[in-house]
């Protein structure tokens, strides 16, 4: 059967212009690291599938419990009733998450998690009856593709058709060491004037933007202004979170702890469409009365779908073993001595890593940005030799799950190096 035709015929692809590229790629199975295609070749998936899976593809462990749970309860309205795996997916992720952090709401992905964090910090003002409506986001964030979660996102080509129906928010420049100053008198003189909401940010590592790291003694900074100023602050960790900056959660290597904190990817290990806010006891306080009117006033038809909580209980405690911990680290430390390796390579503008997380961003006479021709070299260079790195225009990142071996990505180093060879 002609798949491909009938998913051309059918199928509207996300990120993907309509003409002029690729067909794409028939995947049939995946295990492990490994994605199997429809012509028999086995592609590592070293981005794990958009940052999501942290155990490998087709965990058993996960499988099971997903078919168990979908044997006793596949879904049921989450206004009015409750059940066993969201309670114990909250018990579970309260007692890893920062320590202030106090009650959690669920709804489906990483964008809806962000919907709702800004719903809250507003609706946290508009309880009080205190008129503070801002926000304030740094410049090259990325938080979803809904309107909101547009809304305090970086403003480009990505946003442009939209702009007229997004609302105003007060961007700060992103922190590159030798501006930490600057940014930082923007960030309080916007503070300054009294009616900032919240400030909204991705934790040491902006994603989509090109994996962008910046200091946490500096993050610290900024939040402890917020707190000084009673702003509300708000840790978009849908990337970051289990385990990618080498801890549970980029706010651990934080002082300063945020008010919200979002949630989604490898929540469920992958395997289910997810998403978690978190809040403190101090937010939620606002919320407590019994008019209707001061309710949050939110949901999905799938909130707290009892299979996806049953697949997220079981991606923690996979994640919470001794051995994945390990690997963290590892995998960590390996990716950290690729870059001392290779950071002199004169192609490179630069090479990071953090945690897991591991960037190389390519010199280019051309645009610079996500719409880089680069992107039209390294894609398929590394498809060609089955290493799935899908490129941010002149950046490629590797983001492995955590059951890749020494081995395997020794092998996805070894084939970056084989690039950095021809350059």
């Amino acid at each position: 059967m002609d798949w491909i035709t009938k998913d051309k015929n059918s199928i509207w692809h996300p990120f993907t212009p309509l003409a002029g590229v690729d067909d794409p790629l028939m995947v049939t199975k995946a295990e492990g690291v490994y994605l199997h295609t429809e012509d028999g070749r086995k592609i590592i998936d070293a981005v794990s599938s958009w940052w999501v899976n942290l155990h490998g593809h087709s965990h058993p462990y996960i499988a099971e419990k997903v078919s168990q749970q979908a044997h006793q309860l596949e879904h049921v309205i989450f206004a009015g009733f409750t059940h066993q795996p969201a309670i114990e997916l909250a018990e579970n992720l309260l007692s890893v998450l920062p320590g202030n952090q106090s009650k959690i709401f669920y709804s489906d992905n990483g964008s809806t998690a962000v919907e709702v964090a800004l719903k809250m910090a507003f609706q946290y003002w508009y309880n009080q009856g205190i008129p503070k409506k801002k926000v304030i986001a740094l410049d090259g964030g990325y938080h979803g593709d809904t309107f909101g979660s547009m809304s305090v996102g970086e403003r480009g080509d990505f946003t442009t058709p939209f702009v007229p129906f997004l609302f105003d928010v007060d961007y700060v420049d992103f922190p590159y060491p030798d501006t930490e100053g600057e940014v930082l008198n923007q960030f309080k003189d916007l503070v300054s004037q009294g009616d900032v909401a919240a400030f909204i940010f991705e934790p040491l590592v902006q994603g989509a933007s090109g994996m962008r790291i910046y200091s946490a003694p500096f993050l610290d900074q900024l939040i402890s202004i917020c707190q000084e100023n009673n702003v509300l602050c708000i840790a978009d960790e849908v990337m970051t979170g289990f385990g990618r900056t080498g801890k549970w959660f980029a706010s651990e290597h934080l002082d300063h702890k945020p008010d919200i904190l979002c949630l989604s990817k490898g929540l469920t290990g992958g395997t289910m469409a997810l998403g978690v806010t978190s809040c403190t006891e101090e937010v939620m306080k606002v919320y407590r009365s019994t008019q209707l009117k001061k309710a949050f006033l939110h949901g999905h038809s799938f909130t707290a779908n009892p299979i996806a909580c049953a697949a997220a209980n079981a991606s923690f405690e996979l994640l919470s073993k001794k051995e994945c911990q390990q690997a963290i680290q590892w995998i960590s430390e390996m990716q950290a001595q690729f870059v001392v390796k290779n950071q002199s390579r004169p192609i490179l503008n630069d090479i990071r890593s953090l945690g897991t997380i591991l960037a190389l961003e390519f010199k280019t006479d051309q645009d610079s940005s996500y719409f880089s021709e680069m992107r039209n070299v390294l894609y398929p260079f590394f498809l060609q030799r089955n290493v799935l790195l899908r490129p941010l225009g002149n950046l490629i990142y590797v983001l492995p799950p955590y059951v890749i071996d020494p081995q395997q990505l020794g092998h996805v180093h070894a084939v970056i190096e084989e690039f950095l060879d021809t350059c």
